[in-house]
């Protein structure tokens, strides 16, 4: 857990991530050209404009009563505080001109920062206020900054679908990787147990959906070293792996074939060549990069190469598992690669790049088996349901985070994508989106049992 500075208020490494959290929003809506703020680049989501709101109402409406604080824009703070789930039942309707001007926001922006900090800088972690619920000030603090870095990566799936003329490119764009080409290999993973979830004694931060522990016994698996590349998915489009009904269930075989989906979202063919629409630029496509697609498509690909996607114990077990005879009860490393803090050259993570980078870029950050590349460079789906822990408990003060996702149409995702924040790689964190979502930096890897 983080120390507090007992002195001078709330303790200065949360006030330092608050801040760093925010800069990091900031870039990202810097990113998008004044014209473009009002638009909708993922029909099913909200426009851009919503999120530059939303970001400080849900600080707001979580902090303001704790903190003592009155309410200056109560329209405001109702206005951004929900966003929408993915294919939750049918597109928004509205129109620009629906949504306050720009300039309103950005100062709604200013004064709630402005308010918030000051009492922040007045408040201590050891006496009042004592939190909400039951639960410490600095576990509503971290629910704000996580809140606020998960919206950055998703911010990163919408900015992505804008077209190139409505982005503003930073000026110290990190080159594209090469590298060799992968040696592809299935991995053996032996038998062993794999302890699931974050225990509630621990003290540590984590989403009410990452509790309680249980131990699970696996039996021996052995799964793909890297993840699905552009060039494995290619075989798998040359052999009719869209036209094939046999790869796909009813419901996604009807999805498929109701929107004309025929190649990944982030492809584009030009000339009988397939390009690849990386964040500020279209290049030829990488064969060595993971390939990014919706659970749907994913799990297609599994049935055609005669495999299975990973559970999520088997993931889990294959990323921090220790290859011993299992006397540490399951409970494996803090990383793949050990107890090193993530940096940039364990992994493709933590806002370091804008795009994907060769899946075998990183053999430092390999696994205790040898699997390598589990953190960074793309969300991996899981086949698991999204479902509650044994023991969960709803955060009373932010009761729908996981539980309204507990409906059967949601699966797991572990790992992280270059947009993910070092604080979510943690070995509990838990992401989960609808199966026919294809704007995710999500790929995959295969398990044979």
């Amino acid at each position: 857990m983080l120390t507090a500075q007992r002195e001078t208020g709330v303790g200065t490494s949360l006030l330092q991530r608050i801040g760093d959290a925010r800069r990091q929003s900031d870039r990202m809506f810097g990113v998008v050209r004044p014209q473009a703020i009002y638009e909708r680049p993922i029909p099913e989501r909200h426009r851009i404009l919503f999120y530059v709101g939303h970001l400080e109402a849900f600080d707001w409406n979580l902090l303001h009563e704790l903190l003592g604080l009155k309410g200056f824009a109560p329209d405001f703070d109702r206005l951004f505080a929900f966003g929408i789930d993915p294919v939750g039942g049918g597109l928004p309707t509205d129109q620009p001109g629906d949504w306050p001007d720009v300039e309103a926001v950005q100062d709604y922006v200013r004064r709630n920062r402005a308010l918030l900090d000051d009492a922040l800088s007045r408040c201590r972690l050891d006496s009042d206020p004592p939190g909400r619920d039951g639960f410490p000030l600095e576990t509503i603090l971290n629910v704000a900054i996580e809140h606020r870095l998960m919206h950055v990566e998703t911010l990163g799936y919408m900015l992505h679908q804008l077209p190139l003329t409505s982005k503003i490119p930073p000026q110290n764009l990190t080159p594209f990787l090469a590298s060799s080409t992968p040696e592809h290999r299935m991995i053996r993973v032996p038998a062993g147990v794999v302890t699931m979830g974050l225990s509630r004694a621990s003290g540590s931060f984590g989403w009410d959906n990452e509790f309680e522990t249980y131990a699970a016994n696996l039996p021996l698996f052995e799964i793909d070293r890297y993840m699905v590349t552009n060039r494995q998915f290619l075989e798998f489009m040359a052999d009719d792996g869209y036209g094939d009904r046999s790869f796909w269930n009813d419901e996604d075989w009807a999805w498929k074939e109701k929107q004309g989906v025929s190649h990944p979202v982030f492809w584009c063919r030009r000339d009988d060549e397939w390009n690849y629409r990386a964040m500020f630029g279209e290049i030829s496509l990488p064969p060595d990069w993971p390939v990014y697609v919706s659970h749907a498509e994913a799990k297609a690909y599994a049935r055609w190469a005669g495999k299975l996607l990973p559970t999520e114990e088997q993931w889990q077990r294959a990323a921090y598992g220790e290859n011993d005879d299992g006397s540490n009860d399951g409970r494996g490393r803090r990383y793949p690669w050990g107890s090193q803090y993530p940096d940039a050259s364990l992994g493709n993570f933590d806002f370091e790049s804008w795009d994907p980078e060769p899946v075998n870029a990183h053999p430092r950050g390999a696994s205790a088996f040898g699997v390598e590349g589990m953190l960074g460079n793309g969300w991996e789906w899981t086949s698991t349901v999204f479902g509650p822990f044994p023991g969960f408990a709803p955060f009373p003060f932010y009761r729908g985070y996981s539980a309204d996702f507990f409906d059967g149409k949601h699966f797991v995702m572990k790992g992280g994508s270059a947009r993910t924040a070092a604080c979510m790689l943690r070995s509990t964190f838990r992401n989960w989106f609808q199966s026919q979502y294809q704007y995710v930096y999500a790929g995959f890897r295969c398990v044979r049992v």
